[in-house]
């Protein structure tokens, strides 16, 4: 129904937008603490594999990392199909389109952000415009970078749950799923880190921080949703797309390099069908 469309409401006669913001900003109070779970747990799970560096005296394996870069693939592009896309396409009467339009917006606008932002990946490849950051900054920028999409996806499944009909047990879901893909990308931040010569406090700080963004995103998304509610279906594509495009610009082409690209393969099939039960068990 489109928003200009006008409903009497005990009496008074009331735009449906502000009806909806209304409802919005009731269910937003009434879940807080079901919101403030969702948003943290991907912080945590990063939190949680930055831990690593106080348990691990060198870097991790080769055949570790390409497993865990591997796993976490999975989860992002089953949490991208089964939580994001699939709803989105089912959240609209009008066909395919919106998720679509989404999609590709949130693939072009990480493209974008990659293209501006100075930073380094694990394996050590540059991009970006050149700039006077140390190594250690650029490589946190790198996971920032990771990191955002992941806390919108969150946000937008949460906003979801109280403007479009999306379960709450599904944002946990997803939720959890980034959590433990986080994981294995905390210790892949803060390992490099402390073999580069950082303490182990330091290490750990820097790969937990650069999870922070991911609680900031979501909330973000949430204090938006309430005015764009007829957008959401395209919101939950776009976020779709952004996770997407760090797993096929990145996190494979980090798994297939040098020896053991099976190992990444089994990684990303185990993190997916992982990401798949979650979905299915929470809804």
């Amino acid at each position: 129904m489109p928003i200009t469309t006008y409903r009497d409401c005990k009496n008074f006669v009331i735009p449906l937008y502000l009806q909806t913001s209304y409802n919005y900003s009731i269910s937003l109070k009434m879940n807080i603490d079901a919101i403030l779970t969702a948003l943290m747990i991907p912080f945590a799970g990063t939190a949680l594999g930055s831990a690593f560096v106080f348990f691990l005296k060198k870097d991790i394996p080769e055949i570790l990392r390409k497993i865990l870069l591997g796993f976490a693939s999975g989860v992002m592009v089953a949490a991208s199909v089964w939580s994001l896309l699939i709803p989105s396409i089912e959240m609209h009467s009008g066909g395919v389109w919106p998720a679509v339009i989404g999609l590709l917006g949130g693939f072009a606008f990480l493209l974008l952000i990659d293209y501006v932002t100075p930073h380094i990946h694990t394996s050590g490849q540059a991009e970006g415009p050149k700039s006077h950051l140390s190594r250690t900054t650029k490589l946190a920028l790198a996971v920032t970078i990771h990191n955002f999409p992941e806390g919108m996806a969150v946000g937008v499944a949460i906003a979801s749950t109280m403007t479009s009909g999306f379960s709450m047990a599904g944002a946990l879901a997803l939720s959890l799923g980034i959590a433990i893909q986080n994981i294995p990308e905390g210790a892949i931040i803060s390992m490099p880190l402390r073999a580069a010569g950082n303490s182990r406090w330091k290490s750990f700080g820097i790969g937990s921080l650069s999870g922070i963004v991911e609680p900031i995103g979501g909330a973000l998304v949430l204090l938006l949703a309430s005015a764009v509610t007829p957008m959401m279906p395209y919101f939950l594509a776009f976020a779709a797309g952004a996770m997407l495009y760090v797993v096929i610009e990145e996190l494979i082409p980090e798994t297939a390099q040098g020896n053991h690209s099976n190992i990444g393969t089994i990684g990303f099939a185990l993190g997916f069908a992982l990401m798949m039960v979650l979905d299915c068990c929470f809804n």
